[in-house]
């Protein structure tokens, strides 16, 4: 009998959960390593070598390891389930000129469910991962996310749409570690082919990380439905055209393809006219945004305007913001200017280090 029952630790082959499958299994519990395939590059027409969470390579890295310290692991296909709803939703986000955010849909739609179905079905009470943030019970009952230890690689940010009832079965093995104890990890458990592991930082299925390629090979008749627009400055006086609006994202400056003498962004996505609007820096910036499709973590709602640290993207540092809850969404009004609030990208609020919860941007 194991001292702290059975856990179900989804292990992608890479150094993070496969560190956390063996703390774990060296802390007690009786650990079952599972992998999940979700996508495989044939699909996506690229002729990359496959790397990353889904390749054969990474698969048989975890299971390996599993073997090696005597724990089951298995592997679960959830390329359907995957395909229908994230790259459905990444196809469509693009087609509606906004600007989609797969990670935190996988997790919240895909991968948390699929890991929970099969620790009901193998007996498991928790499930891990490797993901640097942590997860506690406070006092109100309910389950709370906070940041890592290591702010470089806390990865709180794509947590934001894991439920209560999910998160009451959730444990972050590295939470209070940093990346570099990790790998030190590793290198002490004799895997240093392990250790030395780069981190991948591409979306999984758009393989060379060109997400246009992607589109039109996903909706082949993309650049005969939507074609050339025109690129239109704030004015409203055109400036040149472009090559349809799915393949500019607000903020972008580079691979433009129009010269106007200075540094010009994206500022705004018309699809309806098939117009991409360009600006100065000055014209991205802005004081309030509205999120949509709330879950909220640390506390059951916000009734009242509160201060919160409030994150617009992944490596955003975040600004201070008073935050406060409108006809089902949050209206966030920042303290600061804010530059490239994009449609369709996360909004994740904090207070300190906490997870209040997070959304869409509209």
């Amino acid at each position: 009998m194991s001292k702290h029952g059975r856990i179900l630790v989804a292990m992608s082959g890479g150094v993070d959960s496969s560190v956390a499958a063996v703390m774990l299994h060296e802390q007690g519990y009786e650990v079952i390593g599972l992998t999940m395939k979700t996508w495989d590059y044939s699909s996506s027409g690229s002729s990359s070598k496959e790397t990353g969470c889904c390749s054969l390579d990474s698969i048989n890295d975890a299971r390996a390891l599993a073997v090696g310290y005597g724990f089951p692991h298995y592997i679960l296909d959830i390329r359907s389930e995957f395909g229908d709803f994230v790259i459905d939703n990444f196809v469509d986000e693009y087609l509606a000129g906004r600007t989609p955010n797969p990670c935190v849909l996988c997790n919240t739609h895909i991968k948390w469910e699929a890991l929970l179905k099969r620790a009901d079905a193998l007996d498991c009470e928790f499930i891990a991962t490797g993901h640097y943030a942590n997860v506690r019970q406070q006092d109100n009952s309910r389950y709370v996310i906070s940041k890592g230890k290591d702010e470089n690689k806390d990865q709180s940010y794509v947590l934001w749409g894991v439920s209560q009832q999910n998160l009451a079965r959730t444990i972050f093995p590295l939470g209070s570690y940093a990346k570099t104890e990790i790998r030190q990890m590793a290198l002490e458990m004799g895997q240093m082919e392990l250790a030395n592991k780069s981190d991948s930082y591409e979306i999984c299925f758009v393989p060379d990380n060109d997400y246009r390629a992607f589109l039109r090979h996903r909706v082949e008749d993309i650049d005969e439905r939507i074609g050339p627009g025109n690129f239109v400055w704030t004015d409203g006086t055109i400036v040149g055209q472009h090559q349809g609006y799915p393949y500019y994202t607000i903020g972008q400056r580079k691979g433009l393809g129009i010269a106007l003498g200075k540094p010009v962004f994206v500022t705004r996505i018309l699809p309806e006219s098939n117009t991409v609007m360009l600006g100065d820096e000055e014209d991205l910036q802005k004081k309030t945004a509205y999120v949509k499709n709330l879950n909220l973590v640390k506390y059951a709602s916000i009734p009242e305007p509160m201060e919160a640290i409030t994150k617009i993207r992944y490596k955003d540092a975040g600004m201070t913001s008073t935050i406060v809850e409108e006809n089902g969404a949050m209206k966030v009004d920042f303290h600061h200017h804010v530059k490239g609030i994009a449609p369709g990208q996360s909004a994740v609020f904090y207070e300190g280090n906490d997870l209040l919860g997070g959304g869409f941007l509209l």
